[in-house]
């Protein structure tokens, strides 16, 4: 097949939807399904028959509509209705008012903050498109940044556009997307490889598996480019076990792209030749860590190595290999598309674009949001989320997952970006954002995220395997109120030692919850001290 294929595609999906008077997107998610959405589907589609509309409304699975709290969604288009909460035995009603007033109980509006304080380009297609079918990714633009990119674009100017954009890794670290392309660029190895990591473990962190499961084939494109870019002729997607779902979707999306000629040898009749295989983790968070991850690919185990070399020199069997997260995968295309200088306006100085990130805890409003760089905690927690529930008073906000810290409410008006989010404590770490009322012991708060990354060390250095349990064992002190002064200081000295002497980020991040709780609760620790927690 040759890219102009493509246009053919796009416009007999377009004209096959345009017979339909109405598309009713029922959410195919892991959180909607869990809720009961197959049964809504399928509830809808026999209404649908029963009544003889099938022929003018189309019924279609798709990705994650974000407002995770009031799932099953259904949206009916073009008339831009959302309900929320649906269950199968509303089908008869539901389908009853098509293209009248939604049923009120069910009716969610759509102006709400939660919609209208977003700015989607990562998940611009949740929502919208049936995952499962490259039909539906093809008629709303996707590949085209791939036949710009093969047919238009020299592999250094698709470079430079990334460098443009200001793209950061949006696994964590934040390190610039483009320079990163350009170090595995300059290698002159004959093998060189591409590889997503989609090892997502931090606990209340949903976001890659989101869009792996709604829009797959954007993550495919995004790797595609990045092969032709760098020279990589192969790539990996390393998904964790607990993503099944995901895992379908993306060996269904290979299949579809290999099937199209937008996978495997000479893509589309270019010289360019790029294969990708998906990669099952077996629950070890550690692997989410670059050098831990390429050992899992290797068939070794889980478990970091010393940098450097770094990967871009010497990675997956010794050849040079470039990791990047799902997200950042997922903004290449647009990039591409619309030019590096147009995400580039998106954000701060120093963090361009959006970020996607999972809201969940004690706020109204938990799911899924891409917000723009340099929005406030205060709006996404307040306004987007729609505050504490039942009227309870914020407490703090723990960002980054077991790697991060917990924000107080002083530090509500702070800008989110990678800096600002660095002065308070925490990080932004892969989006994962957990909101807690005045009901929460940061005592607690800690010694559960210490608690994840004990069990979580791979066990390599002593530091984290040792100052782990040891940093643990006395935070159980101080929850019983049998510690002393002596112990808060052991604490706070071991805190110091795991963070820089541990070999890998695990290790290095861990005492981060203890920190940030010590630096900005620390009352909260002396209350112990006294006894009178």
């Amino acid at each position: 097949m040759i890219f102009e294929e493509l246009g053919h595609i796009e416009e007999a999906e377009l004209e096959a939807q345009s017979r339909f008077e109405r598309r009713i997107h029922v959410c195919a998610a892991a959180g909607c399904l869990a809720s009961g959405a197959d049964a809504v589907k399928e509830a809808l589609s026999g209404e649908l028959q029963s009544t003889g509309l099938e022929e003018r409304c189309q019924m279609v699975g798709v990705g994650c509509m974000g407002l995770c709290s009031r799932g099953p969604l259904v949206s009916i288009q073009p008339d831009n209705v959302l309900l929320a909460q649906v269950r199968a035995k509303d089908a008869k009603e539901v389908v009853g008012t098509l293209g009248k007033k939604p049923p009120k109980r069910l009716a969610c509006p759509s102006d709400l903050p939660f919609f209208k304080r977003q700015l989607k380009v990562v998940l611009e297609n949740m929502g919208r498109i049936d995952p499962e079918r490259i039909e539906e990714y093809i008629a709303v633009g996707g590949y085209s940044a791939l036949h710009k990119g093969l047919t238009e674009m020299t592999s250094q100017e698709v470079i430079d556009e990334v460098v443009k954009s200001g793209l950061r890794g949006r696994g964590g670290a934040g390190y610039p997307t483009g320079l990163k392309w350009s170090q595995l660029s300059k290698e002159s190895s004959p093998i060189k490889y591409v590889v997503c990591n989609a090892d997502e473990g931090d606990p209340g962190a949903f976001m890659d598996r989101s869009v792996l499961e709604g829009d797959p084939h954007r993550v495919l494109e995004g790797m595609i480019l990045a092969g032709y870019a760098t020279g990589a002729t192969q790539g990996f997607i390393y998904v964790r076990a607990e993503y099944p779902l995901a895992i379908k979707r993306l060996n269904l999306a290979i299949k579809q792209a290999s099937r199209l000629g937008l996978l495997g040898h000479n893509i589309c009749g270019t010289p360019v030749s790029f294969g990708v295989e998906v990669r099952v983790g077996a629950g070890a968070f550690v692997c989410g860590e670059e050098t831990a991850l390429m050992a899992s690919i290797e068939g070794g185990r889980g478990t970091p190595r010393p940098r450097p070399p770094f990967p871009t020199q010497s990675g997956i069997w010794g050849r040079p290999t470039m990791i990047n997260n799902v997200e950042t995968f997922a903004n290449i295309p647009p990039i591409i598309r619309n030019g590096g200088k147009w995400l580039a306006e998106i954000g701060t100085e120093k963090s361009k674009g959006t970020k996607v990130f999972s809201l969940s805890g004690k706020v109204v409003n938990t799911g899924l949001i891409e917000v723009p760089m340099g929005i406030t905690l205060r709006e996404i927690i307040f306004e987007i989320g729609g505050g504490i529930p039942f009227g309870g008073k914020f407490k703090a906000v723990q960002t980054g997952g077991p790697s991060g810290g917990c924000v107080p409410d002083s530090g509500l008006d702070v800008p989110v970006d990678y800096e600002s989010l660095s002065h308070l404590g925490t990080i932004m770490g892969s989006g994962g954002m957990v909101v807690m009322d005045d009901s929460a012991s940061m005592v607690d708060v800690a010694r559960f995220f210490l608690d994840f990354s004990r069990h979580e060390s791979c066990g390599k250095c002593i530091p984290c395997r040792v100052g782990t349990v040891q940093m643990h064992g006395l935070l159980d002190k101080i929850a019983a109120n049998r510690a002393t002064s002596e112990d808060l200081a052991m604490l706070e000295e071991l805190c110091d030692l795991v963070r820089k002497t541990s070999l890998c980020g695990l290790g290095q991040t861990a005492p981060t919850p203890v920190v940030s709780t010590l630096r900005h609760f620390r009352e909260e620790y002396l209350s112990h001290l006294s006894g009178k927690a």
